[in-house]
Formats: C-alpha cells, structure tokens, sequence
C-alpha cells in the first residue's frame, strides 16, 4: 500500500508525485524559471522572511509529527553544560587554569548523566520506548551523557540540535532517526517541555539557565503541570542562584523555591521521579 493511502484515498495526484513530474518537464527557460519551481520545493521561496510564520509552524509539525508516529508519549529532559568533559577528557573550553580545573572537576556531573539516563531508559523499556525517553539539546557535554547512558543499555534517544554560528554537530548517541535540527529557539524549546514527565538540569552556563528557568516559569504560572525539576550539583546551585534571596525580595512567592529539588547523584533523582509518580 502506498504510505499516502494512510491518511485516506484521494482520486487527486499527491504532492510527491507531482514533484517527481516536475522534474521530468521539458528544459526550457521557462521551466529554469524560480517562478516555475513548485512554491513549496523552492528554497529561495521558503526562506524569504515572508514565510517565517510557516517555516515556524512545519518546525512545529515535523519533530510531532515523527514522535507521535514513533509512539513517544513522555520524555525526561536533560539539560546542562555543553563545556562539561567526560572523567578523564580534555577541557577543551577552558579559557584559563582555573577554569580547567573547575571543568575537569565537574567532570563527575557527566558521569552521574549518564548513569541516570541509564536509569530513565531501563523503565523507558518497560513501556517499550514510549514513557520516560531520554532527550537532550543533542550536542556535546551533559547532552552527550544523556544520549550515551541511554545508548549503554540499548534505549532510543532524542536530540534537539540547533544550527549555531559556529559548528554544532550532534553527538554520535543520539538515535539518528530521533535527531533533529531547529533554526528557531523558541520552537525547539516548546518541543522540549510538550512531553516532558521530569526535567534534570546540571551545571550550565546561560543556555542551561535560559532552559531552567523558562521551566520554572510555565510551572509557576500554572502554563505547565508539576514535574518534577531536579537539579544536579547542590554546592554548584547554591552559588549560582540564590531562590531564597528572591523569596526574602518578594519578587518570588515564598514556597516557589519547592518547585526544585538539589540532589547530587542519579539515584537521588530517579528516587525523586519514582516517588512523585509511584512507579
């Protein structure tokens, strides 16, 4: 059966039919025209500024698209630094000595992503893939520890690349079919949370906070249902971020700092998501 017939007959020609009769058309100057090109298999057409509000809808529609096909009902967010090495790896981001140093010590935040990765992807496989999927920003650092630990036992994972000024590939463990590039921020960040039953989020730098806190946002507002947010690194959070501080300022409700968890190891926070839905 043709794929297409899935969504219902139809007696009129299908859109990839038709593109495939347009390439067999007469060479002509009229049919080397831009104009003559089918509107939506037109590159220079698509990326005029014009279109950005369709450009931002199939960036939308694509990844749902191919999630919901997968069977991907919920996902756990890993978010995090992607200057962060493997135990043992090169601070290839590291500006000075100290940073060095402090990079090669946070090291360990790698290893304790990839080992809760692990175990969201083993009670991932309980639903067949389709509760629970591990799914990252796809590049290197505490996203490649999340995409590898489910890789270590087997599990599919998603990565949500963006295109950067300067290079960004993704990592090599993430499930090339589930591997995703966006142009737009705002609409990679909305397929991060749509699915989202917890959210893991270990030492970063501006985007690791952006993602962090654009989640307390929604939670706190009421845009998004509770889940648990966990974050990795007590001594590291408590410096960076002061929630009791804003508390005592009133810019924060007293009480919205138990939005958050501080735990240091894996277990702690799979122990944390266990409890909170009973599994």
């Amino acid at each position: 059966m043709n794929p297409m017939e899935k969504a219902g007959w139809t007696p009129l020609p299908h859109s990839d039919e038709d593109l495939e009769r347009s390439k067999s058309v007469p060479d002509t100057p009229q049919t080397r025209a831009e104009t003559y090109r089918l509107a939506w298999n037109d590159p220079d057409f698509m990326t005029r500024r014009e279109l950005r509000a369709v450009r931002l809808q199939l960036e939308l529609l694509k990844p749902e698209m191919i999630l919901a096909e997968r069977g991907i009902h919920s996902t756990v967010i890993l978010f995090g630094g992607a200057r962060i090495p493997e135990p043992g790896g090169e601070a290839w981001a590291a500006k000075n000595e100290t940073q060095r140093k402090n990079l090669e010590e946070n090291s360990k935040y790698y290893e304790e992503a990839r080992r809760f990765a692990r175990l969201c992807s083993q009670q991932s496989a309980a639903s067949y893939y389709r509760e629970f999927v591990v799914v990252t920003g796809g590049g290197p650092g505490v996203m490649e520890a999340g995409n590898r630990g489910a890789d270590d036992v087997g599990a599919p994972s998603i990565g949500l690349n963006i295109v950067l000024p300067h290079e960004q590939a993704p990592n090599a463990y993430v499930t090339p079919e589930l591997c995703f590039n966006f142009h737009y921020f705002a609409v990679r960040k909305m397929h991060f949370v749509m699915r989202a039953k917890a959210v893991a989020v270990f030492p970063g730098g501006f985007g690791t906070m952006d993602e962090f806190f654009e989640t307390l946002t929604l939670i706190q507002t009421g845009r998004m249902e509770r889940v648990p947010v966990i974050l990795f690194g007590k001594a590291f959070w408590k410096k960076a971020i002061d929630l009791d501080f804003l508390a005592e300022q009133g810019t924060i409700t007293p009480g919205d700092q138990d939005i958050i968890d501080l735990v240091d190891t894996a277990d702690e926070a799979w122990g944390i998501i266990s409890r909170f839905y009973e599994l």
